[in-house]
């Protein structure tokens, strides 16, 4: 897009993002916390002083890679929108790359110009969701860089940021914040100071990938009928999966076709033997990394 840093940007609610939120597994529990702590941000800044009530409208989802946090951040936006009386809520999601890859002495204007003008407009029209994926590429822990490494403008552009987020607090109470990051040690701390809710996002236990498992053979079964055959192993298939995050999960369940030319060519000659083999494979390759 024309827009620096802007990845993407759309009109929520969007029925195709309800997938996102439905294919995040989690105790749902969490999921009603997450929409709860949105609304209540949007809400209650619209009535109440910052002073009385210090909500800066951010919402932080931490965890491992893998675990499905930028998913499930896109699919809160779509429930978040759903649950407003009345209105058309703008989504737009921010590449922080884009910003640390600037040119040095350029980044600091960027994200000042990002938070001071490209959001305020976006927001001009009604509620307005954005999602800052690996947060920590824009908002490094200022105590943790190195001068010599680190040119002084990755140190400005955090600042910039920071006050960034401070003036859409106060001017612009329809603006809700979610971020993601891999690496919360990497975050700067007044980043984490400011964040309304932090909600960890973990590797899936065996009823997450139990159900992970059953979601992608339910829907590969509809191309090849044969994987339904699969569906009463799902519980031995989780045992062995033991480990994997919910990216790993599906790849290794797509990777296990890749056994001969002949499951590649018709899943329906996928067998159990193949994907347990996948994932067990899946888990020592990943125990070998470490």
């Amino acid at each position: 897009m024309s827009q620096a840093g802007i990845a993407e940007k759309t009109q929520l609610p969007e029925p195709g993002m309800e997938t996102a939120w439905v294919s995040i597994h989690l105790d749902q529990a969490v999921k009603d916390r997450l929409v709860a702590q949105a609304l209540l941000c949007l809400t209650v800044r619209q009535k109440v002083p910052f002073e009385t009530a210090p909500l800066h409208g951010l919402i932080l989802l931490s965890g491992p890679p893998g675990t499905g946090k930028t998913t499930l951040a896109r699919g809160l936006a779509n429930q978040v929108a759903k649950a407003l009386p009345d209105n058309k809520v703008v989504f737009v999601q921010i590449d922080p790359h884009a910003f640390a890859s600037s040119a040095l002495g350029k980044s600091q204007k960027e994200v000042t110009k990002l938070f001071q003008q490209t959001i305020p407009e976006m927001a001009s029209g009604g509620p307005c969701i954005i999602l800052f994926d690996e947060v920590e590429t824009m908002i490094a822990d200022r105590h943790r860089l190195s001068m010599e490494t680190n040119p002084v403008d990755v140190h400005r552009a955090t600042d910039a940021a920071l006050a960034g987020l401070d003036l859409l607090t106060r001017q612009h109470h329809n603006v809700l914040l979610i971020a993601t990051t891999n690496f919360p040690e990497a975050l700067d701390r007044a980043l984490l100071s400011r964040a309304d809710h932090v909600e960890y996002i973990g590797m899936p236990n065996s009823h997450a990938r139990q159900a992970i498992l059953k979601d992608i053979l339910t829907e590969l079964s509809k191309y090849w009928a044969n994987l339904k055959s699969l569906l009463p192993r799902v519980p031995e298939f989780a045992t062995a999966a033991d480990g994997l995050d919910g990216r790993q999960l599906r790849k290794a369940v797509i990777s296990a076709a890749a056994q001969s030319k002949a499951t590649a060519m018709d899943l329906n000659k996928l067998t159990a033997d193949h994907l347990l083999a996948a994932l067990k494979g899946a888990g020592k390759a990943l125990q070998e990394a470490a």
